[in-house]
């Protein structure tokens, strides 16, 4: 699949690339990040191959990853508007401001209009909010972000990192008073963590938000650089973000990512990112790099077709522990269908099944 294969982002028009650019690490601010050149390198590159969706925040590198953007982009007169670009709001840049950061009405619009001034654009197509402020009524907050798409100055609205339950109310709230729906939802998903199934990615299908996931490689445990045979011995440089997930569960998986890898001719970032990718409910995963090098790689996964035995494969490696109540749904899913065969699996028969029709009653 081509970048330039876009594909809608929920239930909206806005036409997206299957694998959006990430910016986290644009600006070195943080002590790992890219330079300005480098980062900007990415972003040509990346817009060069036919991506078109930028993903951003207010607080990636305490605002620079913005300004980088920005910049980049005002330089070729047009280019802003042929991208989809994505911002986050909540984080607090103002230390010491109560108000300075959050999902209430005054916070939310003081940091929108910095994110406009830092992109040195007048509209965002997507803005997100960062993470569930559980301060501020929901209500305020899909109220204020209403009024932002209203004024023009915000075109689509989503959520990431939020409860199940918080966005179910969220969206069921703004339809029915007739508000700004949200169309996407950021979160966690790679083989590393599956626990996203439980409730999360059903929510989404079912609500028609486009999931775009953040960190499918897990901040680079399932790149491939960090295997069983050098456990303990190569120096992450985002430390415990990277090592604290370097446990037998993922040395596993990357060796089924290194097994299938060689089967398929990719790399093991190829096809742990071709996994998230081809997960139902998956719309744009979202991608980083900190060198241009990185970002082929990455891009690579697009070029990668796993088999229905290779998904299978990893399916049963990376198994998720899913709380109340997914086994009970599946459970009550096999036997509400008792004998019958649905969707091409014919379900068991309930142990306490009538064996004939006079014993119905």
């Amino acid at each position: 699949m081509p970048l330039d294969h876009y594909v809608t982002l929920g239930r909206s028009g806005l036409r997206v690339s299957p694998m959006c650019l990430g910016t986290m690490t644009f600006g070195d601010d943080w002590g790992w990040g890219s330079p300005v050149a480098e980062s900007e390198a990415i972003l040509a590159h990346y817009l060069d191959r036919g991506g078109n969706f930028i993903d951003t925040a207010n607080a990636y590198t305490r605002g620079h990853s913005e300004v980088i953007i920005g910049d980049a982009l005002a330089k070729a007169p047009g280019r802003r508007d042929r991208v989809v670009l994505a911002t986050k709001f909540l984080s607090n840049l103002y230390p010491g401001d109560p108000n300075g950061g959050g999902a209430g009405r005054k916070s939310l619009q003081a940091a929108c209009e910095q994110s406009l001034r830092r992109l040195r654009t007048d509209y965002i197509d997507l803005y997100w909010m960062h993470c569930w402020d559980a301060h501020t009524p929901i209500e305020e907050t899909m109220r204020a972000l209403d009024d932002l798409v209203r004024a023009g100055k915000v075109r689509h609205i989503g959520f990431s990192d939020t409860p199940a339950w918080k966005v179910a109310q969220a969206q069921t709230m703004a339809l029915f008073r007739g508000w700004t729906p949200l169309i996407a939802l950021q979160i966690e998903y790679s083989l590393v963590e599956r626990t996203v199934e439980g409730e999360l990615m059903p929510m989404a299908r079912e609500l028609g938000l486009g999931v775009t996931p953040w960190s499918p490689l897990r901040g680079g445990a399932l790149s491939g650089k960090y295997t069983r045979a050098n456990a303990g011995t190569i120096t992450a440089d985002r430390g415990a973000r990277v090592t604290d997930f370097l446990t037998e569960r993922t040395y596993r998986i990357v060796d089924e990512l290194q097994r299938i890898g060689a089967d398929v001719g990719a790399s093991p970032a190829s096809v742990a990112l071709a996994w998230v990718q081809g997960r139902d409910g998956v719309a744009s995963t979202i991608i980083g790099a900190r060198r241009l090098d990185q970002l082929e790689q990455n891009l690579a996964g697009l070029d990668t077709t796993l088999t229905a035995a290779h998904v299978a494969a990893l399916d049963a490696v990376s198994a998720p522990v899913l709380s109340f109540p997914a086994g009970m749904l599946r459970f009550v899913a096999m036997f509400s269908q008792g004998g019958l065969t649905v969707n091409g699996q014919t379900a068991p028969v309930w142990p306490m099944a009538p064996t004939q029709a006079s014993d119905r009653y």
